[in-house]
């Protein structure tokens, strides 16, 4: 059975040689003795003719029937059909929920071009935003190595986020939820939590009713909801829309997630506490989080933003989970990290000699642990704290160049370790007499990370199913 486009463009072909000839549907179905009614059925790809049909319709049209089963469009104006017929048949245009248009004898050649304009543009448009794995990796790099050139310090958002806190009336100590109920109120907004959140959504921004709703407050410690809703609060106050791609969608997501950390640990305050600190030789992020009320990681990610601008200290940030993949980086301080053909170090497998892994062997996960790391980039000082989730074991580690050691706590540390990687002889290569030993006799089944294969969802807010956000909202738009 032929193809619906395979029948279209057939259906093109007698209609072409059809009027070639100078003969209507009538006459041509009286010539080869069916009614003109089929006929518009077989020209319109909506019936399939037999040979024998066929044979008769090239005898009367004085043609050949290899010439009527070509797969050639006769004309511009039936290639055009046929395209517009393929882009209206296709799934993305039945997602879009709206009527094919009907091509008649007076649609113009320009209008069916414009029509098939708009379909080679949305088509294009859903390709962007589908997002391979890898178009997301480059997005990702350039947005990391974009953030490195400014030092990891956004000042815009950082002056925002003082006065926001200012009018707030908060000027000292961990931020408060109550504060942060004050700041959605000035902002025209109620604080809802609520139980049936889309999974898929860490919260969502009822703009009609003025509402933000976050998961329950009985979350342990509630530390992440302060974030959350303060991240809610950016996309107002930054002015974003609905991302174009997957590089502006990361942008936004980094910029709210800067403005949350600018709230929790302000700039002046957490400098201040730093200063001391360095004056003291005694920083360390558990002391800088413990001020704050804030977690191990975002105090230091807090301290990527504050470091080098206002200390020309540089350092590296990772966060590595425990197979020893990095799932967070920040590094301004030239340690020598893994990265993939894209240049993007997310995802790639850390040494194991760096204290990112190391530190999972150790009992104690309560505290900092410390080493210095000799590199073929030099030796680098490092402080990593372990924890797990129900997602794994993970570790989050924050170095400096071993100059800079002088000023944190941990320094005298005897710890030493000794990487030689990018050199796969270091730690990547297993020892030569076990792989002898095991050549051709062992099978290991590999476990695939299903984020592997994921794109960026489709939909207005990249991310999230919309289906889900809207329903949720009209279920407590009313409420």
């Amino acid at each position: 059975m032929a193809s619906s486009f395979e029948l279209s463009t057939l259906g093109h072909r007698i209609r072409h040689h059809r009027l070639a000839s100078g003969l209507t549907l009538d006459e041509l179905g009286a010539l080869v003795g069916v009614a003109g009614s089929q006929l518009s059925l077989i020209e319109n790809g909506k019936r399939e003719p037999k040979l024998s049909l066929l044979q008769e319709i090239a005898r009367a049209t004085e043609t050949e029937v290899t010439e009527l089963l070509s797969t050639e469009p006769p004309n511009r104006r039936a290639a055009l059909e046929i395209e517009l017929d393929r882009a209206q048949g296709s799934p993305f245009f039945r997602q879009l929920g709206i009527p094919p248009v009907k091509v008649t004898k007076g649609t113009s050649d320009d209008t069916i071009e414009a029509v098939l304009g708009l379909h080679r543009e949305l088509q294009r448009r859903e390709r962007a935003t589908i997002a391979s794995p890898e178009e997301a990796r480059r997005a990702n790099t350039e947005l990391r190595l974009r953030m490195r050139e400014t030092a990891n310090h956004l000042p815009d958002i950082e002056r925002l986020a003082e006065k926001q806190l200012k009018a707030a009336g908060h000027s000292t100590g961990a931020l408060t939820h109550r504060t942060v109920s004050i700041m959605a109120e000035q902002l025209g907004f109620e604080l809802i939590y609520v139980s049936d959140l889309p999974h898929s959504a860490r919260s969502v921004t009822d703009l009609e009713n003025g509402r933000i709703y976050l998961p329950p407050a009985s979350i342990p410690g509630g530390h992440g909801l302060r974030s959350m809703a303060l991240q809610a609060m950016a996309h107002r106050l930054l002015g974003h829309r609905p991302p174009t791609d997957y590089a502006d969608f990361l942008q936004q997501r980094l910029e709210i997630n800067y403005y949350a950390a600018c709230c929790l640990m302000p700039e002046t305050n957490s400098v201040a506490f730093l200063a001391q600190a360095k004056k003291e030789r005694n920083l360390a992020v558990e002391d800088f989080r413990d001020a704050f009320g804030v977690t191990h990681e975002a105090a230091a990610m807090r301290m990527t933003n504050l470091m080098t601008t206002h200390f020309g200290v540089r350092l590296h940030f990772l966060r590595v989970d425990g197979d020893g993949a990095i799932s967070r980086v920040y590094e301004n301080d030239g340690l020598p990290l893994p990265t993939d053909v894209t240049g993007s170090v997310e995802g790639q497998v850390v040494c194991k000699k760096f204290s990112a892994r190391s530190a999972f062997a150790e009992h104690n996960r309560t505290t900092e642990h410390y080493q210095y790391t000799d590199t073929p980039a030099g030796t680098f000082w490092c402080s990593t704290q372990t924890g797990s989730t129900s997602d794994g074991d993970f570790s989050i580690t924050v170095g400096v160049p071993f100059d800079d050691a002088r000023w944190f706590r941990g320094r005298e540390t005897a710890k030493r370790g000794i990487s030689h990687c990018p050199d796969e002889s270091c730690c990547r290569r297993p020892d030569a007499e076990a792989a002898e030993r095991w050549q051709g006799k062992a099978w290991p089944s590999a476990r695939v990370h299903r984020y592997m294969f994921s794109p960026l969802p489709r939909g207005m807010f990249p991310g999230v199913d919309d289906t889900e956000v809207f329903a949720f909202l009209d279920r407590h738009a009313d409420g």
